[in-house]
């Protein structure tokens, strides 16, 4: 699945369409009518979490001077920062995050009557899917029947100039307005460390804990594998029985690892696995592979070192069905 760097890359994608008219649509999509789509303005983007939202209405004086402003505003910082997102990750100032902030009238603070009319689209991209920007997605081998076939896209959206967005494998909705929870969110200024630690704590397997989006929103299967190796801690040691520096030690690796991960994505990197997929760890120990998830719920496939990620157990220990 998508995971939290990969959605606002994503994101960074769309975001040069801001203020475009779509001319036309296309894709096999039945969860909205893309016909709905044309003729509308492409007026503004956000990611929370693992979801895209995009905002279409009639496009407005107002939208246009705002994201110019954006634009302007951000190649200053991009120059300032000299390209180390990380740092700003760190640091609670998030580049894409203030890029795609809903635009407010400029005297009042509040959303202008345009804002009040847009109509949102969330995405949520499930195990595969994908955007693409002028350019579609070709098959990289052959199906099951030996035949080989282009993805099929769910939603295309076609802008003047020839210019296209291609979505692929992925849920859409209609929305009011995006769902928004800073705190939770993994790459937000806003995230809430010691709430996070409060979560990590609990009687339950932290493997569960990360992948929980209600504490840590846009962690994913590999960032989970990848942050519990490099903190040294079994996948299935409850929380609640680990000392203070270890839930400390998950904490920071995990802000450090989606951050590098975001960084290495825009500027078009490759990310290196520690553990995730791998037969033996970085000292050559055997990796073990199971399929870890709550009793009722999604078990994910985990990998981990038995030798370097030793299991913290405790025989009192019995969680509740809801820290499951």
């Amino acid at each position: 699945m998508p995971e939290g760097p990969t959605v606002r890359k994503f994101n960074s994608l769309v975001r040069p369409f801001v203020n475009l008219l779509i001319v036309n649509v296309g894709g096999r999509t039945r969860q909205i009518n893309p016909q709905d789509l044309k003729g509308q303005h492409f007026i503004n983007s956000q990611v929370h979490g693992k979801n895209l939202y995009m905002a279409f209405g009639h496009d407005n004086k107002n939208s246009k001077n705002y994201d110019l402003c954006q634009h302007e505003e951000g190649q200053t910082q991009s120059q300032q920062a000299e390209g180390s997102l990380e740092k700003h990750c760190l640091l609670g100032d998030d580049p894409l995050e203030e890029s795609s902030k809903v635009p407010k009238d400029l005297h009042t603070g509040e959303p202008t009557e345009n804002d009040l009319c847009l109509r949102w689209l969330r995405f949520h991209f499930g195990l595969y899917g994908s955007v693409r920007a002028n350019e579609y997605s070709r098959a990289r081998k052959e199906n099951k029947r030996g035949v080989w076939r282009d993805p099929s896209p769910r939603l295309i959206l076609h802008f003047d100039s020839e210019r296209f967005l291609v979505f692929y494998n992925c849920r859409m909705t209609w929305c009011s307005s995006p769902f928004s929870e800073p705190a939770c969110d993994i790459l937000c200024p806003e995230f809430d460390k010691e709430r996070a630690l409060r979560a990590l704590s609990v009687p339950r397997p932290v493997c569960i804990t990360l992948m929980d989006q209600r504490h840590f929103s846009g962690v994913g299967n590999i960032i989970k594998n990848e942050v519990l190796f490099l903190a040294n801690v079994h996948p299935l040691s409850f929380g609640s029985h680990l000392p203070s520096e270890s839930l400390q030690c998950i904490l920071d690796h995990t802000i450090r690892f989606t951050c590098n991960w975001l960084n290495n994505k825009l500027q078009r990197k490759g990310l290196r696995y520690h553990i995730y997929m791998k037969e033996c760890c970085d000292k050559g120990h055997k990796v073990v592979k199971e399929s870890i998830g709550p009793t009722y719920g999604l078990k994910r496939l985990t990998w981990y070192c038995p030798e370097c990620q030793p299991h913290v157990k405790s025989e009192n220990a019995v969680p509740s069905k809801e820290d499951l």
